[in-house]
């Protein structure tokens, strides 16, 4: 009986800790002047997406209402089983589901990967509550008007959830993809059709 619970336990460690394996494989690159995300894997681009980053200024002052810069990481992975609008209030389900464009509303829908900086300019990141989410402001992808996160529209996030795990790096940076992408080119790089 000792043998087959100490084989359990091996067991249970090994599938626990290939869950707590950080994500190596994947990058995301977001570029500010762009307001476009990248995502790669193992170097090759897999595929870009529009974005919204901060209408107010880049930084990670607290209060600032940044996009704070460089090098960061996927801390956390919430909402993976939320359906498409669905709200999120302190990183909770609130139970209402919102259309994309949805009048008057704003609030943080569909998905979260919660951001924690890497470095002493994006270090207050994850304690400003930085995400890459999804938002009912579709229309206003592409331009800068989050409140410091990285907004994507809802379909868009839900794939990009899919395709990261926890841990996986973020780089967030004030020029052109293709200025800090050095990646193998894809067929499957073409941006996301709109549907």
């Amino acid at each position: 009986m000792k043998i087959r619970s100490a084989c359990f336990l091996i067991a249970a460690a090994i599938v626990l800790t290939s869950c707590m394996t950080p994500d190596t494989r994947h990058r995301v690159i977001v570029s500010v002047p762009q307001q476009r995300l990248a995502v790669l894997d193992n170097g090759v681009l897999l595929a870009t997406y529009p974005v919204s980053t901060s209408k107010f200024t880049l930084g990670d002052a607290p209060g600032s209402r940044g996009t704070p810069l460089g090098e960061m990481e996927i801390a956390e992975k919430i909402g993976g089983s939320a359906p498409s609008g669905a709200v999120f209030k302190d990183r909770r389900p609130t139970g209402e589901v919102l259309a994309p464009d949805a009048p008057g509303r704003d609030p943080i829908v569909t998905r979260i990967l919660w951001l924690r900086g890497r470095e002493p300019q994006n270090a207050n990141a994850h304690g400003r509550f930085i995400y890459i989410h999804g938002t009912p402001e579709e229309r206003n992808i592409g331009r800068p008007a989050s409140y410091g996160c990285v907004r994507m529209r809802s379909r868009d996030v839900i794939q990009l959830f899919d395709i990261v795990g926890w841990g996986a790096r973020v780089t967030i940076v004030n020029e052109p993809l293709e200025a800090v992408m050095q990646v193998a080119p894809s067929a499957a790089a073409a941006e996301t059709p709109r549907q």
